[in-house]
């Protein structure tokens, strides 16, 4: 040690770690989408971290057929409706993939210009040529092309190019994308032998692409195919083999109210990380799946709650006007109605007249088969998941540290101040953590294995409210007083 003669001061780091939360209300979205319309397309199968409308625009393109493009709805009412940020999106619709040759056909031409009825028309597939097919025309030379508000492709010939001024028709071949091809197995995904992944296994890279944690899994448009649904209640289970989500799924809309709980059952709709919603919903004559208008229900509700998601989404607004079966046929639910839907485990939508409308019920899929509140109780479930990622995101840099007793006092010391700030705040009724001998026997403690018992119990809605009303004679009194 070199000699020193004086006062001198070392920092230690603070034994006591504060909270990394984990964030709330973030979708990861696996769908359709119209990049012909993109200005920079995100390769298919590529996760889209998007913070803003236009960002998810810019990388993915917009039309308003959400039958064909299914992104779009949920980009739509995220990023419009809800306000809400950010989301990350996977587009399955793959051009190279997904697409039909269409053989040079002859197009009409009026005022220099060219029409195209197609829709999807890839850009940079276009062969343009004269009536007879004999001669092809230079994009950019003598010919623009570029997109409507529609989405159609327009062809206009340019001055002292080749063709003609009083052309009536050019002969017109094309590439475009095929929707109608892609399927559920492409929205399922999974990972090739060559370790490329797809649809919903992408959401394991999301996290380590961005140090962003997802932990609401959609497919809107998708989710009501029992397939679909058990593939997000099971990633939503286990990403990156620790993290927690709630997969928002929607059943069937052609099914009967009355029939929906034996459908939900029937076709496994019933998983602990598992939303279930019924039926679709409309606004301003636009028809959405309810999981696109309770995700951005969910985020709203957790950004008016410090990003604790610890409150209901139940008897919050929505931003539509209507319920609706398959087909469009309104669906007008009573109270008792829309609670025997939430008997069921089904989340709805409910008109409180002027109280306008609502998601209503506070149930997971899990309801009414299971018992346990943190299994059916979506506010608890969701604190659950909440903490638990949490947990890891803080305490990961303590792995591989030293086990001694600064460790474990050092976790309990920072996690008991962390559940207590949590239970002023309102976010929980109480909670607590243990370093417990019992759970840590020598044989684990020599193989670097410590344990951390947490005891912690959310607030559950307050779906019921009762009150009783009974007739006092002793008021009588009060005519003759």
């Amino acid at each position: 040690m070199a000699y020193q003669h004086g006062i001198y001061v070392n920092e230690q780091a603070t034994s006591v770690l504060a909270p990394n939360e984990a964030a709330s209300g973030i979708p990861f979205v696996v769908g359709t989408a119209p990049v012909h319309l993109a200005d920079k397309a995100a390769h298919a199968g590529t996760p889209v971290l998007a913070y803003t409308y236009a960002d998810a625009v810019a990388a993915l393109g917009y039309s308003d057929d959400w039958s064909k493009y299914t992104l779009c709805e949920a980009m739509y009412t995220h990023f419009v409706l809800y306000q809400k940020s950010p989301m990350v999106l996977v587009n399955v619709l793959d051009p190279a993939v997904h697409k039909t040759v269409a053989a040079p056909a002859a197009v009409p031409v009026s005022n220099r210009v060219a029409k195209l009825a197609a829709d999807g028309v890839l850009l940079s597939s276009l062969t343009v040529k004269s009536a007879d097919g004999n001669t092809t025309y230079v994009k950019g030379t003598d010919y623009t092309a570029s997109f409507d508000d529609k989405g159609k492709v327009v062809i206009t010939t340019k001055a002292g190019g080749a063709i003609a001024a009083g052309a009536v028709s050019l002969q017109v071949g094309y590439t475009a994308l095929n929707p109608s091809a892609v399927d559920a197995d492409d929205v399922i995904g999974g990972v090739s032998a060559s370790g490329e992944y797809s649809g919903f296994e992408l959401v394991h890279q999301v996290f380590p692409r961005f140090g962003v944690l997802p932990d609401l899994l959609m497919a809107p448009g998708w989710s009501h195919q029992p397939a679909v649904a058990a593939v997000m209640a099971a990633k939503a289970s286990n990403i990156n083999g620790n993290f927690k989500a709630i997969a928002l799924t929607d059943l069937d809309p052609a099914v009967d109210y009355t029939a929906a709980g034996e459908w939900k059952s029937s076709h496994a709709y019933t998983g602990a990380q598992q939303i279930v919603t019924y039926p679709k919903v409309t606004m301003g004559g636009r028809t959405y799946w309810l999981s696109s208008h309770l995700a951005g229900r969910i985020a709203t509700t957790d950004s008016q709650s410090d990003g604790i998601p610890f409150v209901s989404p139940s008897n919050k607004n929505l931003s539509i006007d209507g319920a609706v079966l398959a087909g469009g046929k309104p669906l007008y639910l009573g109270l008792d109605q829309a609670a025997y839907l939430n008997s069921q485990g089904i989340v709805t939508a409910f008109n409180l007249g002027t109280g306008g409308w609502k998601a209503w019920g506070s149930q997971t899929g899990a309801y009414p088969a299971g018992t346990d509140p943190k299994d059916v109780s979506i506010p608890v479930r969701r604190m659950f998941n909440w903490v638990s990622n949490s947990l890891i995101m803080t305490y990961l840099q303590k792995v591989d540290d030293p086990m001694n007793k600064r460790l474990t006092q050092a976790i309990t010391d920072s996690l008991n101040i962390w559940l207590n700030g949590l239970t002023a705040a309102g976010a929980l009724l109480g909670g607590r953590v243990e370093f417990r001998a019992a759970e840590n026997p020598s044989e684990a403690l020599m193989a670097g294995k410590v344990q951390f018992h947490l005891f912690l119990t959310p607030p559950t809605a307050a779906q019921e409210i009762d009150f009783v009303l009974e007739y006092d004679s002793s008021y009588l009194s009060a005519l003759t007083a």
